[in-house]
């Protein structure tokens, strides 16, 4: 185990950014600047859905049909198991150990299947003595023996979350699995899921490429809405740029939780305001629907690229909300002087939302506005942007000015 002592002396080092050759967390820099979330990760995971009932042939199946479906050519490449997946107890090693009864193949046979398919295998740990479920055990003081563990495997993402924690912060956990994941040689993307209880965006893009900044979310509209607004506070914290003292070469994602587009809690125009917003905000894309049996709609949301497009956007720089109310605008430069923009109706009736130019940041009297969901430009439009929009409905634009 790790000492007490050690672990504050990381977190304190790593809070306030200093990058010395005697601070493991200064390493931070060649996890990032090797490829890792220079755009937010696209995948799926097993929770939103599956909760705790999952196994290799499920895992199995939804890589078949992320290719099949064409998802994955999209840039959906992470194929992510959530809680659940290991046997309660470690071995005599002290070795977490996959459920014999639902991964009889080992996690090391499931990886070499998904890579063959060209995507990659995503797991999960906890930072605490046990993971949420209470079914298997969490990685505090084991960090080090279990990042070995994932990396042997060929383990491509780690989702760690933060429950059963020993009464110890997370900006003194979270660093230990940071250090120990750099030190295995492995890219493994790092994606903290500590719900935004000690605002992990002052301390954790130091720690993670990606970090949770809300609790988690649910299949109705309502929890999306408190996602959205609550991940938007931490807009400034995301993108490129430096951060801490630390020059960092990659966009860093704020995490407003997993998709729940096709879970069925929400109509078909909410489903379509939850992807905007959450391509927006540059958030992970994080597919949470059974893909192996979703309908039409959620398919045609899931895969339309030109909203994928701006949330892969190399510029990096989070969107936000820039009016509030009923009827809110959200908005975020693009790469090419371009603005993505989405007028949103919450409220209980149809009515028209307007965005003018200067609100959105854009520095022009005409635009060109590209209409995301519709696949239509509307020419030459004058100084704002507006549509009438039905209860809980969105338009999302890329304005390109004239």
């Amino acid at each position: 185990m790790v000492a007490l002592a050690a672990l504050v002396q990381i977190c304190a080092a790593g809070a306030a950014g200093q990058v010395t050759a005697r601070n493991p967390l200064s390493r931070r820099r060649d996890l990032l600047s090797n490829g890792l979330g220079l755009t937010p990760p696209m995948g799926w995971n097993t929770y939103n859905h599956f909760h705790w009932n999952i196994s290799e042939e499920i895992i199995r199946e939804t890589a078949d049909a992320m290719v099949s479906s064409g998802l994955a050519a999209l840039g959906y490449q992470y194929i992510n198991l959530d809680d659940a997946w290991a046997e309660h107890e470690r071995d005599p090693q002290g070795n977490l150990v996959p459920d014999a009864a639902t991964f009889p193949s080992g996690i090391k046979a499931l990886a070499d299947y998904v890579h063959s398919k060209g995507l990659k295998l995503g797991i999960y740990s906890d930072a605490g003595n046990l993971t949420c479920s209470k079914l298997q055990p969490g990685s505090l003081g084991y960090e080090e023996q279990d990042a070995n563990t994932f990396a042997s495997w060929g383990i491509d993402f780690l989702k760690y979350d933060n429950c059963h924690d020993n009464g110890l912060s997370p900006k003194v956990r979270y660093p230990v699995m940071s250090k120990a994941l750099l030190n295995t040689g492995r890219s493994i993307f790092f994606s903290l899921c500590e719900w935004g209880r000690e605002d992990p965006a002052t301390w954790a893009p130091a720690v993670g490429n990606s970090w949770r900044t809300t609790g988690d979310i649910s299949d109705h509209w309502e929890s999306m809405l408190r996602r959205a607004d609550e991940n938007d506070k931490w807009a400034s914290y995301a993108g490129p740029g430096g951060w801490n003292g630390l020059m960092i070469l990659n966009s860093l994602e704020t995490d407003p939780d997993m998709l729940e587009v096709g879970n069925g809690g929400m109509t078909n125009d909410e489903y379509i305001a939850h992807f905007s917003i959450w391509a927006l905000a540059k958030s992970p894309l994080i597919i949470g629907c059974d893909v192996r049996a979703m309908s039409n709609e959620t398919y045609q949301i899931l895969s339309n690229s030109e909203v994928i497009a701006v949330n892969q956007d190399r510029l990096g720089v989070q969107g936000r909300k820039v009016k509030e109310g009923d009827l809110e605008v959200w908005a975020g430069p693009l790469t090419n002087n371009r603005v993505a923009v989405v007028l949103w109706n919450r409220g209980s009736s149809r009515a028209t939302v307007t965005a003018p130019f200067s609100d959105i940041g854009l520095r022009a009297d005409l635009a060109d506005a590209r209409d995301l969901w519709v696949h239509m430009t509307i020419p030459s439009v004058k100084e704002q942007i507006s549509a009438d929009l039905d209860s809980h409905a969105c338009k999302m634009y890329i304005l390109t000015p004239k």
